[in-house]
């Protein structure tokens, strides 16, 4: 069956006004619909009709198709993007903090280093939080790349495509990882992902079956 697009898990002015519902509407609504679209028909040619999106991901790549590569990553990486984000905010505890003070020395200093690479990355992507055998990092993707295959486990990941932050922010991306990491980070989404260990799996944040 096509997939179809989820919803957003808090309500479109939630995380106002660091983003705001204009861009979430226009974002989730146009941005992440118009991938999940071009994944389904990328699917069909495929004879993937009634694969998951990691297993399209993962059959686009290895056949070296790079549109419907870019337009499956992209939609997985929405999913993920979504649910990285929470209006209740919050700070690391538990395993995933005692992580985060062994590899980044505090959550400060994570944040820090989310930030500067953030703002450095050139053109589009994202950043990610990531835990390759339980050892943390932050790692980049550019344009569609995803982390959703290989080794490396996304806990959280920041949007650096401009249609992300342009309307509220305009080229201050800066500006926008700020608000971001002041208080819009699921750290319960990212501990969630840390304790899940040898299950990679993220039912309901990809997509959904229709």
């Amino acid at each position: 069956m096509p997939l179809k697009l989820i919803p957003l898990p808090y309500a479109d002015d939630a995380l106002a006004p660091a983003i705001s519902a204009e861009t979430l509407r226009t974002h989730h609504g146009k941005h992440h619909q118009g991938y999940i679209d071009k994944t389904n028909a990328a699917a069909e040619k495929l004879g993937l009709a009634d694969a998951s999106l990691e297993e399209i991901i993962a059959a686009a790549k290895t056949k070296g198709d790079k549109p419907a590569f870019d337009n499956a990553a992209q939609a997985w990486n929405h999913g993920f993007y979504w649910h990285s984000l929470s209006p209740a905010g919050g700070r690391p505890d538990g395993d995933l903090a005692a992580a985060i003070e062994r590899d980044f020395g505090s959550v400060a200093a994570l944040s820090d280093e989310l930030q500067a690479r953030g703002e450095k990355h050139f053109a589009s992507g994202w950043v990610w939080l990531a835990a390759t055998d339980g050892r943390l990092s932050v790692e980049e993707t550019h344009d569609g790349d995803t982390l959703a295959l290989g080794a490396k486990r996304p806990l959280l990941t920041i949007d650096l495509w401009e249609h992300a932050y342009y309307l509220d922010h305009k080229n201050a991306r800066a500006s926008y990882l700020k608000a971001v990491l002041g208080g819009l980070l699921d750290w319960g989404f990212a501990a969630r992902n840390f304790a899940a260990a040898e299950t990679w799996s993220y039912p309901g944040v990809t997509a959904e079956a229709v």
